[in-house]
């Protein structure tokens, strides 16, 4: 607990804004940029490869680098090789391959500009092949000491306007059902917009909340659609039609009404219970004080959608949630720069760091529990990345607690019983 120093995997030319982890092939998706202003900041879509060095420590490397043009992306979703990038208003879907080391020549002569791309990437490291190693481990880019086999290629797919404020439309959140049937997405205008995936025919549009759409996300099977708002609301829909508002506030009654808002929203699976769900949300001070108020997470059932518990998380504001594919494990980050993670299952602090990035923590993304060919976890209980406009990303591992098997404490409790009862026959003969 404390502060404490957590060294960077990486670190962007640019500020980063999400972090994604691909289910499939364990790479690393991070993006961000400096908009469309003309200050020389670029906007790309980067990616790494992540390698595991020993049992608990974690290496990166720079594989492509995607220019977006003036287009920063705040925020995105990954599903299947393809990326969904709030750009603006709009969404922007590419499509990435990542080439095998057996496919890499192929991939090279079919994807020219990637390798142009790449080489320029590997170039601006440095001028001369020993200066441009030492910047690139610098920099969190070791990619120019890796063998060159690797290849991405990135292809645009379509672009669907996502926000439709006539002032300044800015999609917030874009999210993938599970299944990936459905693209949703949530911007300044209030409206949610659901498209059919891969046709993008809008399936949905309506107005949600009364301003800026904060998060949202669906349920397994696509049964239910959780939005959180900053008009104080967090809304539970069928379709397009209000099934219920949650009422975080019934397990702290000594609150008063819109003191806080809710800020995020996530569902996350129980474990050892297969078809059970719980929804998580987290609730902030709508007014910052002097002496600023604890923020709130709160678990909710996924069946009822009654809250289950509600537990402070500290007085730092809360500007990202993750949840770990398990369900086992949330991620918490804050506009300070802090990075915490939690047990689910009582909301208890797991794992802190003070103000680990200095700057606002606008992305978090655990790693898989489990990745086909490749173990990334490692000796690990769990590990998680966080990206901040700080530029950097770092990873936060929770090493395994030391447990003892269950056999074993059977057999120490029966010793203990058994030398009870000697000890009581020694003392008092005939006690048995």
């Amino acid at each position: 607990m404390g502060k404490r120093r957590v060294p960077d995997l990486y670190r962007a030319p640019f500020p980063l804004y999400s972090v994604k982890v691909d289910p499939q092939t364990g790479l690393v998706i991070t993006a961000g940029g400096g908009g469309a202003s003309k200050t020389g900041i670029k906007n790309a879509v980067h990616f790494l490869d992540l390698q595991l060095v020993g049992e608990h420590k974690y290496s990166a490397s720079l594989l492509h680098a995607h220019d977006t043009d003036t287009r920063a992306t705040m925020n995105m979703a990954v599903g299947d090789g393809v990326i969904a990038a709030g750009q603006d208003g709009t969404c922007c879907l590419m499509r990435f391959k990542h080439s095998t080391q057996k496919e890499g020549g192929k991939a090279a002569a079919k994807d020219g500009g990637s390798g142009v791309q790449q080489g320029n990437a590997r170039r601006r490291a440095g001028k001369g092949e020993k200066g441009g190693q030492e910047e690139a481990a610098a920099s969190g880019d070791t990619s120019a000491m890796k063998d060159e086999t690797a290849r991405i290629s990135v292809s645009d797919l379509a672009k669907v306007q996502s926000d439709l404020n006539p002032e300044d439309p800015l999609q917030k959140v874009v999210r993938f059902s599970s299944d990936l049937s459905l693209l949703l997405t949530g911007g300044t205008d209030g409206h949610i917009r659901v498209w059919e995936f891969p046709s993008l025919k809008k399936k949905l549009d309506f107005k949600a909340h009364d301003g800026e759409i904060e998060d949202l996300d669906i349920s397994p099977g696509n049964k239910h659609l959780v939005t959180v708002g900053r008009d104080f609301s967090c809304s539970m829909w069928s379709g397009s039609q209000l099934a219920m508002s949650l009422k975080w506030l019934e397990t702290m009654p000594q609150i008063a009404e819109k003191t806080y808002r809710y800020m995020s929203c996530r569902f996350g699976k129980v474990e050892d219970q297969k078809d059970a769900l719980r929804l998580y949300t987290v609730q902030i001070p709508h007014k910052r004080d002097r002496k600023p108020p604890p923020c709130y997470l709160t678990k909710w059932d996924g069946k009822s959608f009654l809250p289950m518990l509600t537990a402070p998380c500290g007085p730092e504001v809360i500007s990202s949630l993750a949840v770990s594919d398990s369900g086992t494990f949330l991620g918490l980050g804050t506009v300070t720069g802090s990075v915490a993670i939690y047990i689910a299952f009582s909301l208890q602090k797991l794992y802190y760091v003070q103000e680990s990035h200095g700057i606002v923590v606008t992305d978090l993304a655990f790693l898989p529990s489990s990745l086909k060919g490749r173990n990334i976890k490692g000796n690990n209980e769990t590990a998680m990345l966080s990206v901040a406009v700080d530029s950097r990303i770092q990873v936060h591992a929770v090493h395994n607690r030391r447990s003892f098997p269950i056999w074993l404490v059977l057999f120490l409790c029966g010793l203990m019983v058994v030398g009870v009862v000697l000890l009581l026959q020694n003392l008092f003969p005939g006690f048995i």
